[in-house]
């Protein structure tokens, strides 16, 4: 398997915090008198954790019945297997200026990309990005689209002679949008509900790109959406552009999600809702998987205090969001009943998500004689001061849970391509396959990226596994939507 190289800025996960004073007044809690040993506990959770070859075998098995079972019908497993009907995927012949849109948290960031075919591919491309105010994620969606058609006109009125498009034409626009949509077609999808902490009214049922297109012409904007896409829709076109053997996307950040290319008459419950090209992008929503993990006590806590108990059990076992989150619960038994942190514990362990994972990939990080970073980030977040020791232990927890994870993500992705090796009949496996990851935990975190390369040779073997690259496409579902307004505009493809 050939794995290419990332960067090793730190970037979103911020590996430092600043350190309070130790004059502080700590809140703490007794430990139990029947102090019991550490070892079986930690023994335990190695036990729950273990991901042995049969044990990724069968998840990679599941995974693929899953995605088939998702396919036949909606609602068929846990996999939405979501249409997103793109049937046109960038080739790299794309010419002139497109857009994008990219929606999917607390800032939205715009983009403008001139294309300029096999020659010159991207000749030029400018971005910025907006914060939402915080009262417009409680307001009402006209007042929403019209504050991001506002940042977009803004935007489009600064392009510079740089960028042209051809007389007669309409600027377009790749619109990323990552909240739960029922696409329709390239350029319509209904709201399902708002996540992420929005709650904004009179958007629920309705076209989430009409509503963007209204709110461009209130601001007197030329523009329309011709592709409305998921942020893993957008990477693997983003990395596609580039590369020709790009099949499948992955993102490992706070969330996580895949999708690939697939057959069109490998999907039974297409039934003519898009015209037939022979392949288009299937959005898995593998975050739902839940088919054979190995579970620990610390995860069905989590999953029953978390506000979608039995939901998203794949994206709560390997995600950025939820790592660092089961660490802290396992440390608070060690502290409660193995007292490896003294005879009292910190309030500020039992206050969850405290212990985020940029926290825990910083301890694992530390290569220093007396783990100085790990016992300055425990002191700095819960107020601890382990011993030697102690800090070792809590690598050790760190490391068990992230290889799960890391190992788990892998057994997705072995998943994915031996469903799409058997629909392929065996062309998959016997050519250059290329898988792009997206996302800080994947960027940022070696020891998961280790162990989610390792568990794809040992499924594959050494010898499949050459064929199957692994390769970081760091942002690339902006461009990916800019590209997909390209390749599914609405003008003669002169190109």
């Amino acid at each position: 398997m050939s794995v290419a190289a990332t960067s090793s800025t730190v970037g979103s996960f911020c590996l430092s915090r600043p350190r309070p004073s130790r004059c502080m007044a700590r809140a703490t809690m007794a430990v139990r008198s029947n102090v019991a040993s550490v070892s079986p506990i930690l023994t335990k959770l190695k036990k729950d954790c273990a991901t042995p070859l049969p044990v990724l075998r069968h998840v990679a098995e599941a995974m693929a019945k899953d995605m088939r079972a998702g396919l036949a019908v909606d609602g068929g497993s846990d996999l939405k297997m979501i249409l997103s009907y793109v049937d046109s995927l960038p080739s790299g012949n794309e010419k002139g200026l497109f857009y994008a849109l990219d929606l999917g948290g607390t800032n939205f960031r715009v983009l403008r990309v001139q294309l300029g075919g096999k020659e010159e591919r991207v000749i030029d491309v400018e971005f910025e990005q907006v914060s939402i105010p915080q009262e417009l994620m409680f307001g009402t969606s006209e007042e929403l689209f019209d504050f991001i058609a506002s940042g977009l006109a803004k935007f489009a009125e600064k392009e510079s002679v740089k960028f042209h498009l051809p007389p007669g034409r309409q600027r377009e626009i790749g619109f990323t949008f990552s909240f739960p949509v029922k696409q329709t077609s390239i350029d319509s999808g209904i709201l399902i509900k708002w996540t992420k902490g929005f709650s904004v009214s009179g958007t629920a049922g309705r076209d989430v790109v009409a509503c963007l297109n209204e709110a461009m012409q209130r601001q007197g904007l030329d523009m329309r959406v011709s592709a409305l896409v998921n942020d893993t829709v957008g990477t693997l076109a983003g990395a596609r552009y580039w590369d020709d053997d790009v099949m499948v996307a992955v993102i490992l950040g706070t969330g996580t999600n895949a999708c690939y290319v697939e057959r069109t008459d490998s999907i039974p419950k297409l039934q003519g809702k898009m015209k037939y090209s022979g392949r288009t992008i299937i959005n898995t929503e593998w975050g739902a998987f839940s088919n054979g993990l190995p579970l620990t006590e610390f995860d069905r806590d989590m999953d029953a205090a978390s506000i979608n108990p039995g939901e998203q059990i794949f994206e709560k076992t390997i995600s950025g969001m939820y790592l660092g989150e089961i660490v802290r619960r396992v440390l608070m038994k060690l502290a409660e009943e193995g007292a490896i942190f003294g005879k009292s514990i910190p309030q500020k362990l039992y206050t969850p998500f405290t212990l985020r994972t940029p926290d825990i990939c910083a301890m694992q990080q530390d290569k220093s004689d007396d783990l100085q970073t790990v016992g300055s980030i425990l002191y700095d977040v819960a107020e601890l001061e382990p011993n030697l020791n102690t800090r070792k232990t809590v690598v050790d927890v760190c490391d068990t849970i992230v290889k799960r994870g890391g190992r788990l993500a892998g057994a997705g992705i072995v998943g994915i391509l031996q469903k799409m090796e058997e629909d392929s009949k065996g062309i998959i496996f016997s050519k250059r396959t290329v898988v792009a990851m997206d996302g800080g935990l994947y960027e940022h975190y070696p020891q998961y990226r280790r162990y989610l390369h390792e568990a794809v040779v040992e499924l594959l073997g050494m010898e499949i596994a050459r064929n199957v690259v692994i390769e970081h496409s760091k942002d690339g579902s902006g461009i990916g939507a800019a590209l997909l307004a390209a390749s599914n505009s609405k003008y003669d493809h002169d190109f």
